[in-house]
């Protein structure tokens, strides 16, 4: 028997501002169009702007398959700062001076996390053990034991430096927490940093450049916004 599909199963393609969490996104879309089941294709911070994929009716059992894919991100980091959870949300750890880099020095430093690497989720995220995500753990001061996941940097090039901030593109595996990515750096150059921003460009074969503002999502009406989601069988055609 053929399946039949509604024209609301499929996914939106959001611009996500900083503020909202992932998830206040979704219910806020499901509560606003009367959308029953709606989850989205992996986690930005709430102060991480850019791509968010929503899955909508019958395309939610489709976000595993989407959140497998490959990512790409821009943002800055700054130096001479750690912070507890290695990005500009975190408590102040140490600060430190930045000696002198250049952009070449930057890019050299940036090329030694290509390829495959094992990384350790940081305690502030939501990876869950047994059932309850780290963060929550983390704001109550307890640190556990987590298990390195192996991922893969395809490209990580800076594009500008304007101490104590660097410009920078990576492209990555999915479960790669660039925030991390951010705080090693810092170690490597004896400096310290952390994340100041970070936007999602890219998830698969999905750009940000193709999406709409989560704003202007929700004052769209229902039958527009059937116009914006791509239907189910094209996202599993993939």
């Amino acid at each position: 028997m053929l399946k039949t599909f509604e024209a609301l199963d499929g996914a939106l393609l959001i611009d996500k501002p900083a503020g909202p969490t992932s998830h206040d996104v979704v219910e806020n879309v499901r509560r606003q169009f009367g959308i029953p089941k709606v989850g989205h294709c992996g986690t930005l911070d709430p102060n991480a702007t850019g791509l968010l994929i929503l899955v909508l009716g019958k395309a939610t059992k489709l976000s595993e398959k989407l959140m497998s894919d490959d990512k790409v991100y821009s943002g800055s980091i700054k130096f001479g700062e750690c912070t507890s959870s290695y990005d500009a949300e975190g408590e102040l750890l140490s600060s430190l001076p930045v000696l002198p880099m250049t952009l070449e020095e930057l890019n050299a430093a940036a090329d030694t996390f290509l390829g495959d690497q094992m990384q350790t989720p940081p305690m502030v995220s939501a990876v869950k053990l047994n059932g309850v995500p780290l963060y929550k753990l983390a704001r109550k001061g307890i640190e556990v034991e987590r298990k390195p996941r192996l991922i893969h940097i395809y490209n990580f090039k800076f594009t500008r430096y304007d101490e104590p901030f660097a410009w920078f593109r990576i492209a990555c595996t999915k479960g790669t927490y660039v925030r991390s990515i951010a705080h090693e750096m810092g170690q490597k150059l004896g400096c310290g940093a952390h994340l100041a921003t970070l936007r999602r460009e890219v998830s698969g074969k999905y750009d940000v450049a193709d999406s709409i503002e989560y704003e202007e999502i929700l004052k769209l009406p229902g039958c527009d916004l059937e116009k914006r989601v791509i239907p189910f069988l094209t996202l599993a055609r993939g």
